[in-house]
Order: C-alpha cells, then structure tokens, then sequence
C-alpha cells in the first residue's frame, strides 16, 4: 500500500493506535470501573519500544482516571518481548498461566464481581482451557476471560477451542473472548462476547469495527453495547458501468457511487475496494488506462474527504464480447489463451516458479498475499494470471484499433 499511496498507507497504519485511543477515550467518557483486554494486545514477535511507550501513555491515562485493566495473553502476545518485559502499575491484572479470580475494584454496589483469567504462555494451545478456569463465586458476579477460537472460525488457528455450552456451564454471567476477528455475540443467563478487533488492518477485515460497552444492573442483570472504534472502515464497493460509453460520464458516475456509500459509514474514514462490473464500451479502455481512472478516483475522494480508494478491480467487458468475429485476432488470442495456454502444466507450472521465487524475495510479513495454504497460493495465482492476460489483451486490442490515451 505505501508503493501505491504512502498518504493512505499512513492512515492505515496508525489506525489500530487511533482505535486504542478511542477505546481509552470510551472508558473515561463512560467512567468505566474496568477494561477488560481478551489477547493479542500485539500481532507477534513485536520488539518495539515505540509500540511500549504508547501502550504505557494509554495505560497510564487509565490508572489516573482509577480505572482498573483486566489483561490475558492470547496466542500472538505469547511471542511478545514487551508482554513479558513491559512493568504496568498496581491498576492493571495480567493474568499469568495459572488460572485466578480476582475481586474487581469498582464503584459502590450491593454485590462483588470476580473476574476470572488465564493467559497461555505459548502460541499453541490445542486443547481447552475451560476446565483449568476456577469455579464460580457465590454471590458475585463472575465475569470470564478467555482467548479461544470458540468452535472455529475461517482464517483463525485453532486455539484453546470450547463450545457456548462449556462457556454457560460455568454459570458465569458474561465471557469476554479474544481471538476470532469477527464480532459475534450470545445473550442470555450467560452473556458471552466475541467482540472482534477495533480495527480492520485490510480489505478482508472489512466492515466497521468495535468494543462491547458492558453494564451490570443493580439487579445483576447485563446490558450490552456494540460501540465503534475504526478509525478506517474497509468495504467493498461494486460499481455496474454497463451502458456508460464517456470517460467523464464515467468518473462522474463513480463519484457520486462513492458519496452515496460513504453516508453508510460508522467509522470517521472510509476505505473502499471498487470493483466494476458490466457491458461496457470502455471495458477495454479501463483496463488499459486503469492508473489512470484511479487518479482520477482518488482525486473525486479527496474533494468527497474521508474517502479513499484503495484499489479498483476490473471485471467489466465490451458489449457483445463473447459475439466477436471469429477471425477476430484478440478474439482468438483469448480463445488460445484460455483452451490452451492457461490450462498447460508447463505454463503452470513456470508461473508457480517465478511466484515462489518472488515470494522467497519478500519480508515475512508480506508472504501472505500469496495465500496461507497450497490452495490458496494456487487461487491466488490463478486470479493474477487471468488479470494479466486481460490486460495484454486490452493494450492489443487498443493498439490494433490504433487507440490513443484518449480513444474510447
């Protein structure tokens, strides 16, 4: 992202530490008793005193306010060097490897609250952890914390997985979960929250963000509220282009497509991924002149504000495509590509040696955008190969139609 827009690469990454800030401001607006953190505080082996010394502001602003933190470790905190070497104060609970319960401080109320935590000191946990959690306290109000993937979840490593049923049988009133990116919540005599995370990183974390703004009656009963904290919201956008046949007419269009959908938006910037469909003229146009229609986007964003494009996606054709005259050349170059060249093993497999190689090139952190498994790595190939040969495709044909930049 910081190759193709370093301003909106800026934004996203310090998106996550808006969020936290914006958690941190819910709890003094709110005049919390407590915050409760289920895990993964960092995304692995962070080494960074930058990230410890804003964590410690944070943290900070919290204990002078006297609002207590209730921390565990989840499975990417457990390779962090500043979980274990990072000294908090006297107001915040972290939660060791043996399971505790904790008398919460807080404000005056008829009953107590315990709060229960474990944290894992290792990336794996394959088993559940449940049964190590200590039973509930008589006449308080048990609240859980746990970082589980729950029953499983795509995109998420197995972690210290357990049922709902095993989380209700501890006839605890609420469990705070960490782990699965995504919010999910039952309610009931046993409320239990997998809020997600505050802040998607990217397009497949689309989606406005949050925490769980949790109340305990005076009659012990939960109240439970989804607030957002994004600062960035990913969506993705699909834009119909069949029958626009102008360039301005086009731009325009998608200009006013971004505005309509921004007024749907919870977080204070959006991120889109556009994707444009359809039987168009210009199909072929668009293809080859793509940089050029995202300029043109991101300018349209820039007067909307808070809006960003982050790419566009070209799934749109010429009208009457798949009619084209048969002695056609870039009709039958796409016929050859697609019976022939596509489906050959040795093509495969040359295009599978030229990714492994690019990918053995990239910083760990990259490597996942060729897919975290053998069928991923090949879907995602198959999805660049289909782009690429489109887009030689589109520049032939332009080129035989003897198209300049502004031909359409």
């Amino acid at each position: 992202m910081a190759l193709r827009d370093p301003n909106l690469a800026e934004l996203v990454g310090n998106a996550t530490r808006r969020a936290f800030v914006r958690i941190v401001d819910l709890c003094l607006d709110e005049q919390v008793d407590a915050l409760i953190l289920a895990g993964d505080l960092y995304d692995g082996d962070q080494t960074s005193m930058k990230t410890a010394r804003f964590l410690s502001e944070q943290i900070r602003r919290l204990h002078e306010a006297g609002v207590f933190v209730y921390v565990i470790r989840g499975n990417h905190d457990a390779l962090s060097r500043i979980t274990k070497e990072l000294t908090f104060p006297d107001s915040v609970k972290l939660f060791g490897g043996r399971a505790e319960a904790v008398m919460a401080v807080r404000s005056d109320r008829d009953f107590q609250v315990a709060i229960h935590g474990l944290s894992f000191a290792n990336p794996l946990a394959p088993e559940s952890l449940i049964s190590k959690y200590k039973p509930r306290i008589d006449d308080a109000v048990n609240i859980g914390i746990a970082h589980t993937s729950l029953g499983g979840a795509p995109g998420h490593d197995p972690y210290a997985p357990c049922s709902v049923a095993d989380l209700q049988a501890t006839g605890f009133a609420y469990w705070a979960l960490g782990h699965v990116h995504k919010r999910s919540v039952v309610e009931g005599k046993c409320a239990i929250v997998m809020p997600g995370m505050p802040q998607g990183r990217d397009i497949n974390e689309d989606g406005a963000k949050s925490v769980t703004l949790v109340t305990i009656a005076d009659d012990r009963s939960i109240r439970i509220e989804e607030r957002v904290t994004s600062a960035a919201q990913f969506e993705r956008l699909s834009f119909d282009a069949t029958g626009v046949d102008d360039w301005r007419q086009l731009v325009g269009a998608l200009g006013e497509a971004l505005e309509r959908a921004l007024a749907g938006v919870a977080s204070e910037h959006w991120v889109a991924r556009v994707r444009l469909t359809g039987a168009t003229p210009l199909a072929w146009r668009i293809r080859r002149d793509l940089d050029l229609l995202k300029a043109e986007v991101d300018d349209r964003g820039s007067v909307i504000g808070t809006c960003w494009v982050e790419k566009l996606e070209v799934a749109c054709r010429p009208p009457g495509a798949m009619d084209s005259p048969a002695d056609d050349p870039v009709t039958q170059l796409r016929r050859l590509i697609g019976a022939e060249i596509l489906r050959s093993e040795a093509y495969q497999a040359e295009v599978v040696d030229i990714a492994e190689e690019l990918r053995a090139q990239l910083p760990p952190e990259c490597r996942g955008l060729f897919g975290g498994d053998e069928p991923a790595f090949k879907a995602v190939l198959a999805e660049l190969v289909k782009e690429g040969a489109e887009d030689v495709l589109a520049r032939l044909h332009s080129s035989a139609e003897g198209g300049g930049p502004d031909a359409s």
